[in-house]
């Protein structure tokens, strides 16, 4: 098992999911908590090498660039309409992040059997 792969799919996963729970709590502690998830993911797969890894990154940024703005707004301006709508694109980047890490898994699943 790699684990660093294991380890870049969880916070990839959890960013997702944290974004969500936002969504569901509207409150600066749990956008605060996504975005900082976020970051940490986005950092993981700055070391990753591997056939979507540009894409992937770039996913990452696109969620990153909606979070830490949301939480901005929420905080300075207590704007929670304009910080549900960042979010929102933040856990679409986040979904295809991750449709694009199970791509990538399939590939090398596919290169591994031969």
């Amino acid at each position: 098992m790699d684990w660093g792969k294991v380890t870049y799919i969880f916070f990839s996963l959890m960013s997702l999911t944290t974004t969500a729970g936002f969504l569901y709590e509207q409150n600066e502690i749990a956008l605060f908590i996504a975005a900082g998830v976020n970051v940490i993911s986005t950092v993981l797969k700055l070391g990753v090498k591997n056939l979507l890894a540009a894409e992937l990154l770039a996913s990452s940024l696109v969620a990153d660039l909606h979070l830490i703005p949301a939480f901005m707004v929420l905080t300075f301006m207590n704007d929670i309409s304009l910080a549900i709508s960042l979010a929102i694109g933040a856990v679409v980047a986040n979904i295809f992040s991750i449709a694009l890490a199970l791509i990538e898994s399939a590939k090398s699943q596919d290169k591994e059997e031969f």
